[in-house]
């Protein structure tokens, strides 16, 4: 429910209302606008009822909320948020670029592609240390060794990365030092690790499932959020379609669908939506002018021995010229790279 607050109302008269939310039972929440306070509550809107607010002094509207992903929608919070990964912004006037290999395979393949993707641009370094794959016989990552190259590389080249978790059991250790956290497709629907990544206190990447609805994902964050980590990022990936000309299809509309109905930003992954490595900075326009916050792109200093990935990944001199070929695209959309 929601709960609009009459405009002289103050902060003493707002949390005495929380109190008798909370009394019964309800989760409680306060958003203070610039011209009122809104007051939330989520739970049994049959327990709410009971209170009778409506007829309270300084509340001037009690209005229900039908939405399921109450949180992450744009009822409670009309306003677009703005995640800070080491305080990059992702979200608002600056279109973000996250770039790296897949997987990080050593201390100088994850330095030279730093390297290379902070001087074309680049604001965040990605690169997975535990990396769940499809076949039992494909590179699995380095696990901790990996997180100690990121952690150290980062320091070096004073540029913040991302990272992927894969189990509950994870989440501390690689919370621990990464700026962000990865959700993977693959654990999307992964309830028990959304929920341990809600007291994670990092930004949360969070990627499509495959086969996942748009209702499934904003679902998904609503874990994250609801168990009070409200710095959650979208991220589009691709689909699973009876297309095999492509590795995924890149579904640009949930962006825009996204947007409308969260505050919270939304990224793009156009090396995963299309597993080739041509058809990604082609992807990567389309997706700035979609309206997405920034794109996730792969990279690697020599894709042709990579580990994981190597056809979609970019050569640095290519992802040089993926960052000078988006800026028109990035100014047109009114924004800064």
């Amino acid at each position: 429910m929601i709960i609009v607050l009459k405009p002289n109302t103050s902060k003493e008269q707002a949390d005495e209302i929380q109190r008798r939310i909370e009394a019964k039972g309800l989760k409680p929440l306060y958003l203070p606008g610039t011209e009122r306070v809104v007051l939330g509550a989520i739970g049994d809107e049959r327990v709410l009822a009971q209170l009778h607010l409506e007829g309270h002094p300084q509340v001037e509207s009690v209005k229900p909320i039908l939405s399921p992903h109450k949180l992450v929608g744009r009822e409670f919070h009309p306003h677009d948020s703005i995640v800070k990964i080491a305080g990059v912004p992702v979200g608002g006037e600056r279109f973000v670029v996250i770039a790296g290999p897949c997987a990080v395979e050593s201390y100088q393949q994850m330095t030279d592609t730093a390297k290379a993707v902070k001087s074309a641009g680049a604001a965040v370094v990605r690169g997975g240390a535990f990396k769940p794959r499809t076949s039992p016989y494909a590179f699995q990552g380095l696990g901790v060794a990996g997180l100690e190259i990121l952690h150290k590389v980062s320091k070096e080249q004073g540029i913040p990365y991302v990272t992927e978790v894969v189990e509950v059991a994870d989440v501390e250790l690689v919370a621990k030092d990464s700026d962000a956290l990865q959700v993977g497709a693959r654990n999307m629907q992964n309830y028990r690790l959304l929920s341990a990544l809600g007291h994670c206190g990092k930004p949360v990447l969070l990627k499509r499932g495959p086969a996942a609805e748009l209702k499934e994902l904003l679902l998904a964050a609503e874990y994250i959020v609801n168990e009070g980590n409200p710095d959650v990022i979208f991220c589009e990936r691709g689909i699973r379609t009876f297309e095999t000309a492509t590795r995924n299809t890149l579904d640009l509309n949930a962006v825009p669908f996204l947007k409308q109905r969260s505050h919270l930003p939304v990224m793009v992954d156009p090396s995963h939506g299309t597993g080739v490595r041509s058809l990604v900075t082609p992807m990567a326009r389309a997706a700035v002018a979609a309206g997405a916050d920034g794109i996730l792109v792969e990279v690697h200093v020599d894709p042709s021995v990579a580990l994981s990935d190597g056809a979609q990944s970019l050569y640095p001199q290519q992802f040089a010229e993926l960052m000078e070929g988006i800026k028109p695209f990035v100014q047109a959309a009114g924004r800064t790279l």
